[in-house]
């Protein structure tokens, strides 16, 4: 566990920040002081953020699967900020829906990119720029999904893993180091990534998309809010890993408690958690 910090005044770096968890988390920072520094690729998105800001802040449109424009946004940023950087948070994501015997490639290939190869592609970028100032945190997001795995859902589940291991073995060499590195690991949040999902069946054998839609925003009991909230406390209190939402913390447990039979614990819940 790192030492306690606090962000207020210190520029905030987001990817995704067009909507969702980015979005709360550019709003809440921005009014704890922090000027922050926002993309996505949803230009709209992130500049319908903006304009909810009062205090300073810089906009890109950015696809991060674009290394270079990752390298090139960090300038930008540099450039722009006028406090050090207290908090880069790599949270851009996406999904698809579909079992591994039927799966569309591209689709897997495109959900692995955003999510674990933006998340590498925005480390590299923003390393150098920590160690250079002595100080500063790298909040990679995974997921509940990135502590276990569901069916249809398993290019989102290696994409998420892997943001777990690569950011758990950062963390590791940066011990003793004055940069942080934490996982951050979301339960069911109310966000519209099944909303834009690549979808082709759900975990039930369904194929109608509005319906996973509708179940997803049921179950996901957590908000945005909510969520920026549980990261901005987490960080500046040091913790190596942030469980977001109770049902996080539940299956987090679940996991330790039944490592390899905890889908079937799930499975006899599923019925009553639908209800």
């Amino acid at each position: 566990m790192a030492a306690p910090t606090s962000l207020s005044g210190r520029t905030a770096v987001i990817t995704g920040a067009g909507s969702g968890i980015g979005r709360a988390l550019a709003l809440r920072l921005a009014a704890h002081g922090c000027p922050v520094a926002l993309c996505d690729w949803d230009e709209e998105g992130v500049r319908d953020t903006a304009a909810a800001i009062s205090g300073p802040v810089l906009t890109q449109k950015l696809d991060v699967r674009d290394r270079q424009g990752q390298m090139a946004f960090a300038a930008e940023v540099r450039e722009w900020a006028s406090a050090p950087i207290g908090l880069v948070v790599n949270n851009a994501g996406v999904t698809t829906s579909q079992t591994v015997l039927d799966a569309s490639p591209e689709d897997d290939e495109w959900c692995f990119d955003v999510n674990f190869h933006g998340v590498v592609h925005g480390t590299r970028a923003w390393l150098p720029v920590l160690h250079e100032q002595g100080s500063g945190t790298i909040a990679n997001v995974s997921s509940v999904f990135g502590l276990l795995a569901f069916p249809t859902q398993s290019a989102y589940c290696a994409s998420k893993f892997a943001v777990r291991g690569f950011t758990e073995a950062l963390r590791h060499e940066l011990r003793g180091s004055p940069v942080n590195a934490v996982a951050i690991h979301p339960g069911g949040i109310r966000t519209n990534i099944v909303d834009n999902a690549r979808f082709h069946v759900d975990d039930q054998g369904g194929t109608d998309h509005a319906a996973m839609s509708r179940d997803f925003q049921k179950l996901a009991r957590t908000s945005p809010e909510k969520a920026a909230e549980t990261i901005h406390r987490g960080v500046e209190k040091g913790k190596d890993r942030i469980l977001i939402g109770p049902d996080a913390a539940f299956l987090s447990l679940l996991t330790r408690v039944a490592p390899v039979r905890y889908y079937d614990v799930i499975d006899k819940l599923s019925p009553l958690i639908r209800r």
